[in-house]
């Protein structure tokens, strides 16, 4: 029986998907199973030249070891068996499929809280760029003037492929309660957030308030997910460490 080489190439830091296959693939391999959350494969390149690569030398230490299998998607490296030159990887998310974007799901209702976001956003992420290996960009949701918001399958996709997504969730009206009013932000924006919430990772999330009165909210998010603000200043002082935080696991400085 004719052997069939897949290519793999390594993930040893962020980078998107259609970057890593301009690169020069970092293994081939011979799929000997493929289950729904595994794959089993004898590697086709001398043992000598795997025992000295990057990635096996990290493999040994002990850390995760992530691949990106041709056809198959991503994975990490569970064993090696250099005597019978097998590979068992294990089917895992990879932040390669991500795109360098960040989604600002914004409201134009209160426009103090649109500017000063606005403002204070796209000079972050243009300090970041002078520092980033991969340039960032913001992307701005559609906001139809006069139809109902439908999100598209474009914009679905964007928010899902996107490194962080960021709310602004500004109360726009209060509802008296028994103990505390309860606030409410754009229902547009709480379509978007109710989509991101479902679909990606709380990490990759970030909810911005503008301070405006005394409440409680329709969203439970963990502290770091959460920025409030008084103005345009408090804001310019924060949102640069909080991005960077949520940035910080793609190593992109």
């Amino acid at each position: 029986m004719a052997i069939i080489a897949v290519r793999a190439w390594y993930l040893e830091e962020y980078e998107p998907i259609r970057e890593v296959l301009k690169r020069p693939h970092d293994l081939r391999l011979s799929k000997n199973s493929l289950l729904k959350s595994g794959l089993r494969a004898d590697f086709l390149d001398e043992k000598e030249s795997v025992e000295q690569a990057q990635w096996f030398q990290r493999y040994l230490e002990g850390e995760t070891v992530e691949f990106y299998v041709e056809g198959s998607g991503g994975y990490y490296i569970a064993n090696i068996d250099l005597i019978s030159q097998e590979i068992y990887f294990i089917k895992q998310d990879i932040n390669a499929w991500l795109d360098p974007i960040i989604y600002f799901s914004y409201q134009k209702e209160y426009g103090l809280a649109y500017e000063a976001l606005q403002e204070a956003l796209e000079e972050v992420i243009n300090d970041f760029n002078r520092r980033a290996r991969i340039p960032l960009s913001i992307e701005y949701s559609a906001r139809p003037k006069d139809d109902p918001l439908r999100l598209s399958n474009r914009q679905l996709r964007q928010i899902q492929k996107s490194l962080v997504f960021i709310a602004d969730g500004t109360a726009l009206a209060q509802i008296p309660g028994d103990e505390k009013a309860m606030l409410l932000p754009s229902p547009t924006v709480s379509l978007e957030l109710g989509y991101a919430l479902q679909c990606k990772r709380r990490e990759e999330i970030l909810l911005t308030q503008m301070e405006r009165w005394e409440g409680r909210y329709p969203f439970d998010l963990p502290h770091p997910q959460q920025l409030l603000f008084e103005g345009e200043r408090d804001l310019k002082q924060t949102l640069p460490q909080v991005l960077e935080m949520l940035l910080q696991r793609y190593n992109l400085l």
